[in-house]
């Protein structure tokens, strides 16, 4: 009995042993899983860390793209309102071309007025710097009673006017250049304005008034057979025209007899 129960003893001591290794493994493997669940529930952090990180970003981008359509859309609305701008900027542009080509053509219809009327004053001033002196003498010493201070007085008083002619046609000429110049720079831009109108007419009235008085003097010179005063003659008075040279000579000369 007694080696029965140390063979029992024996096997108990045993199992015993077995079952301390078994629960030693068991205590291992369970250190281990928790060891294990620890690093899984880190990296499940640092995961769940990234996932919030990526959905940030996602929303960020969808911001901006969301931004970058409406920013193209912007373009696409501003693009249109360019191009429709540019139609019309083209239609007014050929209609300027068009109103440059009239205006073109109308300056140089007024620059060769404005020529020949000079070229015509400069003819008037010719003839009377010519005949100021010499015919004026001869008309004035011809009557048996004419004095030497009569003469140097009617002399002088043939170069003053002459001399005023003078200045005045040069002012006129500076102020035709002048014209000239505004039209040339204004023409090409836009139409004539009322108040460059009313200068141009103001202009042309004042060369009228000044070729009328150089004929004038010129006829005094020239004296009772001037050629000048028999064509005055000849001519009648013109109707629906406007006032011509010939009646400005013949009020000039009313004036003068009145006086």
């Amino acid at each position: 009995d007694l080696h029965r129960l140390s063979e029992k003893h024996a096997q108990a001591e045993r199992a015993l042993e077995k079952r301390a290794l078994e629960l030693q493994k068991l205590e291992q493997m369970y250190d281990d899983a928790s060891f294990s669940s620890s690093n899984r529930q880190i990296e499940l952090v640092a995961r769940e860390s990234e996932l919030e990180k990526l959905a940030s970003d996602i929303a960020l981008l969808k911001g901006q793209r969301k931004e970058a359509d409406r920013h193209s859309q912007e373009i696409a609305s501003e693009s249109k309102a360019a191009r429709e701008a540019l139609k019309v900027e083209k239609k007014k542009t050929a209609e300027l071309e068009k109103k440059v080509e009239r205006l073109l053509a109308t300056l140089a219809d007024r620059e060769e007025k404005l020529d020949r009327r000079e070229k015509d004053l400069a003819r008037m001033r010719e003839r009377s710097k010519e005949t100021a002196v010499a015919n004026g003498v001869a008309r004035l010493t011809a009557g048996p009673d004419a004095k030497s201070d009569d003469v140097d007085k009617a002399i002088a008083k043939l170069e003053a006017d002459r001399e005023r002619l003078e200045a005045r046609l040069t002012a006129l000429a500076r102020e035709n250049k002048r014209l000239k110049t505004d039209l040339a720079d204004s023409g090409t831009v836009m139409p004539e304005s009322a108040g460059d109108a009313r200068s141009g007419a103001g202009l042309r009235e004042q060369m009228n008034e000044l070729a009328a008085e150089v004929v004038n003097l010129t006829m005094k010179l020239e004296g009772p057979d001037s050629t000048i005063a028999k064509a005055l003659a000849s001519e009648g008075q013109q109707n629906g025209r406007g006032i011509s040279l010939a009646d400005r000579v013949r009020a000039l000369q009313k004036a003068g007899s009145s006086n």
